[in-house]
C-alpha cells in the first residue's frame, strides 16, 4: 500500500488543522493505521492509531482530548483532526500502516511497514 500524507501547514496556537492519509491501490480499511510525528532533534513518536479489526483508537497522553483519528472509507483516507494546537505540536507528521492481516493498532513504530512521506505542521504565532 502506498500512503500519501497531506494537509499540514502553519497555524496559530489554539487553532485547528486536519491532516490526511490517503492510499492508492489498496483499501485502507484493511490496515491498522498510525499517526506519528517527529520534531527536530527528537525521536519519532506515536500519537494516535486506529485498528482495522474493531475500530479501537488510541492516543498519546500529549494529544488526548485534542486530536481525533477517523476513517473515511469512501475517500479511502484516514484523518487526524487536531484542535487546540500548541507550539510543541510542531513536527513532521507521518502516517503508517501495519502489514495486512495485522489489524490491531499498535503504538510501536517498528510494527508499521508502510510509511507516507510526512507533512509539516508548524504551530506558531
Amino acid at each position: 500500500v502506498q500512503l500519501q500524507a497531506s494537509g499540514g501547514g502553519l497555524v496559530q496556537p489554539g487553532g485547528s488543522l486536519r491532516v490526511s492519509c490517503a492510499a492508492s491501490r489498496s483499501p485502507l480499511d484493511r490496515y491498522a493505521i498510525g499517526w506519528f510525528r517527529q520534531a527536530p532533534g527528537k525521536e519519532r513518536e506515536e500519537i494516535s492509531c486506529i485498528s482495522s479489526v474493531d475500530g479501537k483508537t488510541y492516543y498519546a497522553d500529549s494529544v488526548k482530548g485534542r486530536f481525533t483519528i477517523s476513517r473515511d472509507g469512501a475517500q479511502n483516507t484516514v484523518y487526524l483532526q487536531m484542535n487546540r494546537l500548541k507550539p510543541e505540536d510542531t513536527a513532521v507528521y507521518y502516517c503508517a500502516a501495519r502489514p495486512q492481516g495485522w489489524g490491531l493498532a499498535s503504538r510501536n513504530v517498528g510494527d508499521y511497514r508502510y510509511w507516507g512521506q510526512g507533512t509539516q505542521v508548524t504551530v506558531s504565532s
